[in-house]
């Protein structure tokens, strides 16, 4: 399956440097907020941690280790599963985890630039590798309930 995984990882990877490179250098040139719709602006932040800021003092050496070792175990995942559906979704998994790496190695944080509110209620900012990352956690909860279900039946 890795000939699944891999090159949806590298999809995933890809479109999500892309993006940030285009927010970078040529949409957030002085940073700012650009209002899009009622819901959804384009912002600027950079995390130094991981989800919703957990872990912002750690040092960045230590996040990227353990980034590297989730991503070794996924791949080793990937290798042995017969799924598809699995293949792809950690390889989405996969992607995502590498783009976020390749911020911190770069600049110390990881760009986000997606920006949802509800009115005054705002959800953390993000970007297209954590976009990756819950559609392939999505896609893993999804194939586990399809298991579940061709276990029970006859």
């Amino acid at each position: 399956m890795l000939r699944l995984g891999l090159p949806i990882a590298l999809g995933g990877f890809l479109l999500d440097q892309a993006t940030k490179w285009l927010v970078l250098n040529h949409v957030m040139n002085p940073p700012q907020v650009i209002p899009v719709t009622d819901f959804f602006n384009l912002v600027l932040g950079f995390n130094t941690g991981v989800s919703f800021g957990l872990f912002g003092e750690a040092p960045a050496w230590i996040l990227m280790a353990f980034t590297l070792a989730i991503v070794a175990g996924l791949l080793g995942w990937i290798k042995r599963t017969d799924n598809r559906l699995t293949a792809a979704a950690l390889g989405l998994i996969v992607g995502g985890a590498l783009g976020n790496l390749l911020d911190r190695l770069r600049q110390g944080a990881v760009t986000d630039f997606l920006d949802f509110y509800i009115g005054s209620y705002h959800w953390p900012a993000f970007n297209l590798a954590d976009v990756a990352i819950v559609c392939g956690a999505g896609l893993l909860l999804i194939e586990s309930v399809l298991a579940g279900d061709d276990k029970k039946a006859p």
